[in-house]
């Protein structure tokens, strides 16, 4: 059985991590990964012909804990503890829910205090009891007597009745909270892309400006931009964007013999390379020649994808102009082929839902 502490507002873990609201998805997958060990069940529940429409689910059905993110930025919004017979949950250092400890009405006012009245659900047979960023749910046949009394005293709750579910979120309402930024507390000396701009030129892709949000030294969210080019050097890309979290090198290309480059045929002794940048969504091709910026992918990491939680989403504009070029499938992917378009001097896979899995930037140059 799970042993978590609940910070309101904040999050829900022990010493050793912590599930902290307003994460990426992808921190939230790693350290479920990473405790294998101890939560044996995982369920993933999203809408895969409409992946925007509706959040993202991670449900631990045998230790009662569901994590909603946002389908749009995927970022951890609220934290829900729905089966507390499966958890034990402590508050600044004591236990409030154990086997031992029942988690009624007055337990959550010893140990929370109260400051405001319940809402009472009169269809549901619900009380709700609001902290910021804390709600508790108590179930039960309690009376509601709106006009002989005020406050938490208007709510005839016994000892019987305890919690049926608990919420941590951002702010001071359930019903209409969103995600935070990235919390500090997540950042881990990585940077992250608030925004990817791809500049064109008559059609046709010329440098990428980015947006990076990283962690100063005095503890504070930095913003910082920059321009990437095709044909920027390794040094150029580093002092931009920082060291890659991992260098990938390409196995020989089986597809250069339809290359219209007279050195297609040649027996080349460089590999190409990626910088595989996952915290911000994108890799970068090298040419193992020049040493120099060959391609760029950029990754949306929807659910579905064969990719999805390798990296973070990237959040990237295009302005794209009208044209009629060729497309190909790609059938690798187990969850069904990916559509990729050809267009100028883009290459966008698209998937079996209408919603774009990567956009792949090249220079005419390198084909």
């Amino acid at each position: 059985m799970l042993d978590l502490e609940v910070i309101p507002e904040r999050s829900l873990g022990c010493s050793q991590w912590k599930f902290i609201i307003g994460m990426s998805i992808y921190q939230v997958i790693r350290i479920i990964r990473s405790q294998y060990e101890i939560i044996k069940e995982v369920d993933f529940i999203y809408d895969e012909m409409k992946p925007l429409e509706s959040d993202i689910i991670i449900k631990l059905p045998l230790d009662g804990i569901c994590f909603i993110h946002e389908p749009d930025t995927q970022r951890l919004k609220i934290i829900e503890v729905y089966d507390l017979d499966r958890v034990k949950l402590t508050y600044s250092g004591s236990h409030f829910n154990s086997p031992t400890i029942k988690p009624t009405f007055e337990q959550v006012t010893k140990s929370f205090g109260h400051t405001r009245p319940g809402e009472y659900d009169t269809a549901n047979r619900t009380c709700t009891l609001n902290f910021r960023g804390l709600s508790f749910v108590f179930s039960g046949n309690f009376k509601y007597e709106p006009s002989n009394k005020h406050g938490v005293a208007s709510i005839q709750i016994s000892d019987s009745d305890s919690i049926s579910r608990i919420y941590i979120y951002d702010g001071s309402s359930l019903k209409d909270t969103r995600a935070p930024p990235i919390p500090l507390d997540c950042y881990l000396g990585n940077c992250f892309t608030d925004k990817v701009e791809v500049v064109t030129e008559d059609g046709l892709v010329q440098f990428l400006k980015f947006r990076l949000l990283a962690e100063s030294s005095l503890k504070e969210v930095h913003v910082k931009e920059g321009i990437v080019k095709f044909g920027d050097t390794c040094q150029n890309v580093t002092t931009i964007l920082g060291a890659p979290c991992r260098i990938f090198y390409k196995p020989e290309d089986k597809m250069r013999i339809h290359s219209p480059s007279p050195r297609k045929l040649s027996n080349s002794q460089w590999s190409d390379y990626f910088f595989n940048y996952f915290t911000l969504g994108i890799d970068i091709l090298f040419d193992g020649r020049t040493h120099r910026v060959k391609k760029f992918i950029l990754h949306t990491n929807y659910p579905g994808h064969y990719n999805f939680s390798t990296y973070y989403r990237c959040n990237f504009f295009i302005k794209v102009f009208n044209g009629n070029d060729a497309s190909s499938t790609n059938t690798v992917n187990p969850f069904g082929p990916t559509f990729c378009y050809g267009y100028q001097n883009m290459i966008i896979e698209v998937m079996e839902n209408n919603h774009i899995a990567s956009v792949t930037l090249f220079s005419k140059e390198s084909i």
